[in-house]
């Protein structure tokens, strides 16, 4: 496939606009920046300059969603979003999130306290060089303190003018509708793809309540992509590859989806891209969802 782009038509444009929080319209086809970094999304990535030039090229070819996180790296990520594109192009939403910590390659903890949520707020401001962040996503719900408490801060924040709009990441339906109670939630990131869709529920609940929903980990792994196999098939006939497949199943399978690949090569990204104009009949899509579901981890209840 191809994903070359003209001013008037970038390719991520063809993935379709969806507005988070009603106000906020971004192409859905996005990109995760947990892969700017290095290995176990610990420190600096491999080529820091390949980094930065996978950012702008995203940008160039139309995708104004980039998800990020303060964790990852930690700090890397966000610092290597601002050296890449600050000043920002007018449009594109920087989506964050707070509320993991960090002791080494691999390894994440949740804090939910007010106090320490405030200053991861205050401590991305300063690192995506913002006055405002447009999405910020509470990484991960601390067992260990009241959901509302943590909210709290975050909505104190929000009405501080320092947060646009508040998201959750990791989440199950009771737990977006006791969030809610505190204050208002615009998406949910989860896990899921092709061969996981455990979070099936939580999918139907913000496609439901126009919620958006960001699947991380969106390209599937294990048999179902392998070469040869039926998906690959598939893909052939419209000589494209099996994540650009797996990328267009979750751009058909819910108007509210909002993919965020992520990779550290330029190469890659526009692979990943191409998946926004590749189109299959229905009969086509429902193939793709039968033959990867008899692979797939599914929970209808959650």
């Amino acid at each position: 496939m191809k994903t070359k782009s003209s001013p008037d038509q970038p390719v991520a444009a063809a993935s379709g606009v969806f507005k988070i929080g009603g106000d906020l319209p971004v192409h859905r086809l996005g990109f995760g920046a947990m892969r700017i970094t290095g290995p176990g999304v610990w420190g600096e990535p491999k080529d820091p300059a390949e980094a930065r030039r996978v950012l702008q090229k995203a940008v160039e070819l139309g995708v104004n969603l980039i998800d990020t996180a303060d964790s990852y790296g930690p700090e890397v990520s966000e610092r290597l979003i601002a050296e890449a594109l600050h000043p920002y192009p007018k449009g594109l939403v920087i989506g964050t999130k707070g509320g993991l910590t960090r002791s080494g390659p691999e390894k994440w903890a949740p804090v939910g306290r007010p106090e320490y949520l405030q200053q991861c707020v205050e401590m991305s401001l300063r690192r995506l060089k913002l006055d405002r962040i447009d999405l910020y996503q509470l990484h991960r719900i601390d067992p260990k303190v009241p959901v509302a408490e943590t909210l709290g801060a975050l909505k104190a924040l929000q009405q501080a003018g320092k947060i646009r709009h508040i998201g959750l990441s990791e989440v199950t339906v009771e737990q977006i509708e006791q969030a809610k109670q505190t204050v208002e939630i615009v998406s949910v990131q989860n896990l899921y793809n092709l061969g996981n869709r455990q979070s099936a529920a939580v999918l139907d609940y913000c496609t439901r309540h126009g919620l958006g929903f960001i699947p991380w980990f969106p390209l599937a792994a294990g048999k179902m992509v392998q070469p040869g196999g039926a998906l690959d098939q598939i893909a052939q006939r419209h000589q494209a590859t099996v994540s650009q497949l797996a990328l267009a199943w979750l751009l058909h399978h819910s108007p509210v989806m909002l993919p965020i690949p992520g990779t550290s090569s330029v190469a890659h990204l526009e692979e990943n891209l191409g998946a926004a104009a590749l189109q299959l009949s229905d009969g086509e899509w429902a193939e793709v969802t039968r033959v990867s579901a008899s692979h797939s981890i599914i929970r209808a209840g959650q």
